[in-house]
């Protein structure tokens, strides 16, 4: 609790008047969203206590607070991975701080492998489940209630009001935004055929090393999440192609635009719920 503390006291002692009520974590390459926040407060994540510089490519580690619209955010540029030897408390402290400095709605973005046959890359999917194959969870250990409860209910991990609102913004934009189960494994590895195979059996449409930690933190702390996944890769055995870090980088900048415009829209339509 005390490296939670610290974090939040830091930079609620930089927001001066910004109270941010929407909170965003930008995955592999889709950090260029945080270009569209107005008036900014950039911090470095090495300067925030307890955070880390990030180490994965396509992820700058830099917390963007500020408006869009009439909406005020706070936007991580980037993310700690679990398969980066962190902790899973680590792994979920921007969450619990985001909760903490007043946010009430978290919208998590990552890069994902697809599964169901119906994806290519560069489709932009609005999660509706996921399936924890991470082999942990943040919440082991002793709860601290002043976080959550200790047996948070995730029977709708995903708001279902805040993705309903995200397919109305992307009918309105003529965006084929779809719809899917997200398995989250450990990685660093990318996933054999035959466990691709496996998930497919197992319900999941798409594959990724992060997101999932955060959505059970943030579900714990009482936010409503939604989650958009970027398709940058058919899964290994889904297609015959080497999976590579930079592919994914470059789908990921090939659809930053309608990415961008889909959540820039929807930062400021989740405002008007409160």
């Amino acid at each position: 609790m005390n490296k939670i503390k610290d974090a939040t006291d830091f930079i609620k002692e930089k927001l001066g008047s910004k109270r941010p009520t929407i909170g965003v974590i930008l995955g592999s390459g889709l950090g260029s969203f945080a270009d569209k926040v107005q008036d900014p407060i950039i911090i470095d994540y090495n300067e925030i206590p307890h955070f880390h510089a990030t180490t994965v490519k396509g992820h700058s580690g830099k917390l963007v607070i500020g408006s869009i619209g009439e909406a005020q955010v706070a936007v991580f540029q980037g993310r700690f991975h679990y398969y980066e030897g962190h902790k899973l408390d680590t792994v979920v402290l921007p969450v619990r701080v985001l909760a903490k400095i007043g946010c009430k709605k978290l919208i998590l973005t990552n890069a994902a492998g697809g599964i169901n046959s119906e994806y290519s890359p560069g489709d932009l999917v609005c999660l509706t489940d996921h399936i924890n194959l991470t082999g942990s969870n943040p919440l082991i250990g002793k709860n601290n209630d002043e976080l959550g409860v200790r047996f948070p209910d995730m029977s709708e991990a995903y708001s279902s009001k805040l993705a309903s609102l995200l397919f109305d913004i992307a009918n309105e934009m003529d965006l084929n935004l779809k719809a899917g189960v997200y398995a989250g494994v450990l990685g660093p590895s990318y996933e054999t055929p035959a466990e691709i195979q496996m998930l497919k059996v197992l319900g999941a449409d798409m594959v990724g090393m992060s997101t999932v930690p955060e959505s059970i933190a943030a579900n714990h702390a009482g936010l409503q999440v939604c989650a958009v996944s970027c398709i940058t890769n058919l899964a290994a055995g889904i297609s015959k192609e080497k999976l590579d870090h930079d592919d994914v980088k470059d789908v990921a900048n090939q659809v930053i635009t309608p990415f961008t415009k889909l959540l820039e829209r929807a930062v400021i339509e989740m405002e008007k719920l409160y």
